[in-house]
């Protein structure tokens, strides 16, 4: 092999070396593509005319997709919310849901992270949410660190799966399939991995209870609750019993899924009604805390992604309807000032501006990476290998899977899923995957979901997993850096465990996409 065609693993390993300087990731993924291009010309294996394609490619392929303007207002939402005062009125009622179970408190963390995954999906500010909200409150309980630390870092990465996920519209774009049915296919294997955290959770605290105590009985609802919960009482009325409203609340549940347009809708209403009137007869306080702070996230959840799963509204349009909806929500618990809209419009424009930007440099890296050969080399490098098409599978997924101990989400899918996409596509799996009707591209979708989970991972592990890092840098100080690695170990099995199952049973992300788009 000569020096020239050894260039494109040559790239690699000078990104991964410059990654270690600390130099912003876009100049380097873009400045090391131009370099070998150069690089490559004085080789005479490269004509650097061809540059002149790349602005093309950036602004009239990336930067002009209507698809990708959903990032900043997605990232506009999150941000609101984490400002609104949802998320910790969210916390309360959970806790109070969970005070019974084993583990109460790191259930509802899970629950926690898994409801704010589907309306920020953005990392960082997830874990940090969570950390500053849930962690002095665990370790004031006695709950041993590294399950609290665990709990909170791994509940605190599922944004990047639960839709809307910025980087499963990012993956989308690239692997050249609907946005609105990856999302639809992401959501089971998300509700797998929070449902593995929490039995993980409850069987560890059931058989050593030590490590979780349980909540004092006496605590849970308070004054704001109880008194919210005798105006719904005085309102509500008497002379319709309580199990007029449950029969009334079965019934316009069973209309959601037979009707469509605006019978739904109404559907909806009258079921959100007859549940709160009942509750109201059976328990008012109780009742109160879920419409204060249960309700109002999981609506803005169904506004977003129902309209996007029911065509409503493109994912451009739901992500807009989406950050106005963070927005009252935060009038409405009075955190919403001039000073607050300044600061999340800044930190959306910084998140969106360093995505763009790793996007601009992943772009000029990748296309000189395979004019200079490198997707023929992985191809060739693949198919010496003789494993067949699983085998070529398990490779890629452990390919992912050690990048992810070492770089971001980001590049790894920039660079490395336009390489991979067009191999698992020409890959036969003898009828595993199946015929799924209403999906088309089953098996790029799966593979897709395949690397959002495998990809997950890479916010957990060591050295570089940022929500670790995220974690330490506000957790109290006693929380020491060895506590969280050791925190992180099941749940990171977890996620593993819950990539093989996708892998085996392709059901769990192809099922529920053939039956919303049949």
């Amino acid at each position: 092999m000569t020096v020239l065609e050894l260039l494109p693993v040559l790239m690699f390993v000078a990104l991964g070396v410059l990654l270690f300087t600390g130099y912003p990731v876009a100049l380097i993924l873009g400045g090391v593509g131009l370099g070998f291009a150069f690089i490559a010309e004085l080789m005479g294996g490269f004509n650097v005319a061809r540059l002149v394609i790349i602005p093309n490619r950036i602004f009239g392929g990336s930067m002009e997709n209507p698809v990708l303007v959903a990032i900043p207002m997605f990232i506009f939402m999150g941000t609101m919310l984490e400002k609104s005062g949802v998320a910790r009125d969210l916390l309360h009622c959970l806790q109070v849901l969970t005070r019974r179970i084993p583990g109460g408190l790191a259930l509802s963390v899970t629950l926690m992270g898994t409801i704010m995954a589907a309306t920020t999906g953005i990392i960082g500010a997830s874990v940090v949410m969570m950390t500053l909200m849930a962690l002095p409150v665990m370790l004031k309980r006695d709950y041993n660190v590294p399950l609290a630390t665990g709990t909170i870092a791994s509940s605190g990465t599922l944004g990047i799966l639960i839709p809307p996920s910025i980087m499963l519209v990012i993956m989308s774009d690239l692997m050249s399939i609907p946005v609105g049915t990856v999302f639809i296919a992401a959501i089971v294997p998300g509700l797998l991995l929070s449902g593995l955290y929490m039995v993980y959770i409850m069987g560890l605290c059931f058989w050593k209870p030590h490590l979780a105590p349980p909540m004092p009985a006496d605590e849970g609802l308070d004054d704001n609750d109880r008194a919210m919960g005798a105006a719904m009482r005085r309102i509500s009325p008497d002379s319709i019993p309580g199990i007029a409203w449950a029969v009334l609340a079965v019934a316009a549940l069973v209309a959601i899924f037979l009707t469509g347009g605006w019978l739904q809708f109404a559907a909806i209403v009258v079921f959100l009604f007859a549940l709160t009137a009942w509750g109201t007869s059976r328990n008012a306080a109780f009742t109160a805390l879920l419409v204060r702070s249960f309700l109002p996230p999981v609506l803005l959840i169904v506004l977003v992604l129902g309209s996007i799963f029911k065509g409503y509204a493109t994912p451009t349009e739901a992500a807009g309807v989406g950050a106005v909806g963070a927005t009252l929500l935060a009038l409405i618990n009075r955190a919403l000032s001039g000073s607050v809209l300044k600061d999340v419009c800044q930190r959306s424009a910084l998140t969106t501006a360093m995505i763009f930007g790793i996007f601009v440099g992943a772009t000029c890296f990748s296309l000189v990476f395979r004019w200079l050969g490198g997707d023929v080399l992985i191809e060739d490098f693949i198919a010496a290998t003789g494993v067949g098409s699983w085998g070529i599978l398990l490779v890629l997924m452990g390919m992912i899977f050690l990048l992810g101990f070492f770089f971001d989400w980001v590049e790894i899918t920039l660079i490395v899923l336009p390489v991979f996409g067009p191999i698992v596509a020409g890959l036969d799996f003898g009828g595993h995957i199946g015929e799924w009707p209403g999906v088309a591209e089953a098996p790029l979708i799966w593979f897709t979901i395949l690397v959002s989970v495998n990809l997950q991972t890479s916010f957990l592990t060591p050295p570089f997993g940022f929500a670790l890092f995220y974690m330490k840098g506000v957790a109290p100080p006693e929380v020491k850096i060895q506590q969280i690695y050791k925190g992180i170990v099941p749940f990171v099995a977890l996620q593993v465990i819950g990539l093989i199952l996708v892998m085996i049973f392709p059901e769990i992300a192809l099922w529920f996409p053939s039956v919303l788009l049949r």
